[in-house]
């Protein structure tokens, strides 16, 4: 049985396909916007910053576990009920922690949120490589992906902005009307998405005894508690050189994001024409000498946006040829692959922010040093996964 169908049609793909980054940039956004306003948040709602950072964890690790658990509960919905679904729940979850006035409240609309991003996820990770050929699936990720860099690009800074010029609740409740649009057009215009075969918990399980995949998908945690590690604590972060300016941060927000866009098409562009292997290492690689060297340039707001844009571009460039790797080992569960993936990014960005408040106290600086160090584990992890011998996938 394969889970990745092949029943692409070139009409109209790459508009759905570009819904769906529509959506996940949304999900992006709900994410990333935290980062630039964790503060202010902190202050509205009379808690600490670390403890509103923890919120960001109980999203990530409902998303992370529940995914798998509604795939397999709502295996005859289709795609378009389930990502229109989605985006509904995450729309009610937003609205709720604009309107919070405690951290308890706060966090339950976090958690309704996370319920949505658990089911738009999976559907919406699985149906990009379905509507494009083989040749095409690197361009389609990367499309797909581009949701997420103008997630960074567009949304968190814009979010930020917003906040410095009216309030978090404001920059948060205009998030939460473009989720409740969004619910309407995804689900309206993703309904010829093919459903396909759903694989029940057991087989979802069976592709990890192929440990390249184990492998991919560690590389994947690895590499997003890199970047989350840094940017969901980026305000303390830059502190030294925005004097907590919400306009200096959003500034380095926005050059991440659009250097981003440009490595997000790089990254693309490089794994179709010259694999996944080269463009990963390569990319994996610049993320990880660059958030070292923000170290260094703690003190000089020029060569910490000059820093920014170089991470951004590598952070995005390295998305696609990871995902496009857990699609070559075996394409005939690489929608079970992909799934896991995204089980594996909410992993580490779960782990980032507990991580991040423990090190914080020692001096935000040292993130810098701590995301670099991931970053390289990261890119070791990729590299082994291809000095192991081929073998087939046990499903």
């Amino acid at each position: 049985m394969t889970f990745i169908e092949q029943s692409y049609s070139p009409r109209g793909a790459y508009l759905r396909i570009g819904v769906i980054a529509a959506a996940l940039f949304v999900v992006g956004t709900n994410a990333f916007v935290i980062a630039g306003v964790l503060p202010q948040i902190a202050t509205g709602i009379g808690a600490t910053t670390s403890a509103v950072s923890y919120s960001i964890s109980w999203y990530a690790i409902i998303v992370a576990v529940l995914a798998p658990v509604v795939s397999v509960l709502f295996a005859r919905a289709s795609r378009a009920t389930l990502m229109g679904a989605g985006m509904g729940l995450i729309a009610a979850g937003i609205a709720l922690s604009a309107i919070a006035g405690d951290l308890a409240i706060f966090t339950a609309g976090r958690v309704v949120a996370a319920l949505g991003g658990a089911a738009l996820m999976p559907a919406a990770m699985a149906a990009a490589p379905t509507l494009v050929p083989p040749e095409q699936r690197g361009r389609a990720l990367g499309v797909v992906g581009l949701g997420f860099m103008l997630a960074t690009a567009v949304g968190s800074p814009l979010g930020t902005a917003l906040a410095a010029l009216g309030s978090w609740r404001l920059a948060l409740g205009t998030l939460a009307a473009l989720a409740a649009v969004l619910a309407v057009v995804v689900a309206l215009l993703t309904r010829t998405v093919p459903t396909g075969s759903v694989p029940g918990l057991a087989a979802r399980f069976a592709v990890l005894r192929d440990v390249r995949i184990g492998l991919a998908l560690m590389t994947a945690l690895l590499f997003t508690a890199a970047f989350n590690m840094v940017y969901i604590f980026s305000s303390a972060v830059t502190r030294g050189v925005t004097g907590g300016s919400g306009t200096a941060l959003a500034t380095l927000l926005l050059v991440f994001g659009v250097a981003g866009l440009v490595g997000n098409w790089l990254g693309g562009s490089l794994t179709d024409r010259l694999g996944a292997r080269p463009t990963a290492l390569t990319a994996l690689a610049v993320v990880a000498v660059s958030l070292a060297a923000l170290f260094v340039a703690a003190d000089s707001y020029v060569g910490t946006a000059v820093l920014f844009g170089v991470w951004g571009l590598a952070t995005a460039a390295a998305l696609v040829p990871i995902q496009h790797r857990l699609v070559d080992v075996d394409p005939a569960v690489a929608g079970v692959s992909l799934s896991w993936y995204s089980t594996a990014m909410y992993v580490g960005i779960a782990i980032a922010p507990v991580v991040g408040a423990s090190v914080l106290p020692f001096g935000a600086a040292w993130l810098d040093l701590l995301g670099a160090a991931a970053a390289a584990a990261a890119l070791a992890v990729f590299a082994l996964g291809y000095a192991l011998p081929r073998r087939a996938a046990l499903v």
